[in-house]
């Protein structure tokens, strides 16, 4: 048995970028960003910032050109893809990217219009389903002391 799967969130670094097959399949590339932040030894705030090149294809591709830009933040579910290619110089070359089956389009640039989230996957079934959702709903904090049914017992640490 062998899986390969990813899964990122992250920020685009560039606005995606369309083209289609001549076979007129869509096919859709961005760059997005994924950052860690910790404290070394001497408590100096550290931050690593990788980047991934992620490559979508058909209705999901043309949905990421619509509705992503540059610094929008993503969620990316896909799987590890390697290509090769002979440069001009005629050395081979290589190239490792993701290939996106899922992605969901999370919070707004800050400044730019933002209808919230949407939830986008290859499986066709999904695309006629989906709906736009608030995003005040997605990112409302949970208010416990409203909920009557809590108690302390409900907490599991």
């Amino acid at each position: 048995m062998s899986i390969n799967k990813v899964i990122l969130i992250g920020r685009l670094g560039q606005d995606p970028e369309l083209k289609y097959t001549p076979s007129g399949s869509a096919v859709c590339n961005f760059s997005m960003a994924t950052s860690e932040s910790w404290a070394d030894k001497s408590g100096q705030k550290q931050e690593k910032t990788e980047w991934h090149k992620i490559v979508v294809w058909g209705k999901l591709a043309e949905l990421c050109n619509q509705y992503l830009a540059k610094g929008r933040q993503a969620f990316v579910e896909g799987s590890l893809q390697t290509r090769s290619w002979e440069g001009k110089d005629g050395q081979k070359k290589y190239t490792t990217e993701i290939n996106a089956r899922n992605i969901q389009f999370l919070g707004g640039q800050a400044g730019a219009s933002n209808d919230g989230p949407r939830p986008a996957s290859n499986n066709s079934n999904e695309y006629n389903q989906m709906q736009p959702q608030n995003d005040s709903v997605m990112n409302q904090d949970y208010d416990i002391s409203s909920d009557s049914n809590f108690t302390a017992d409900d907490i599991p640490f």
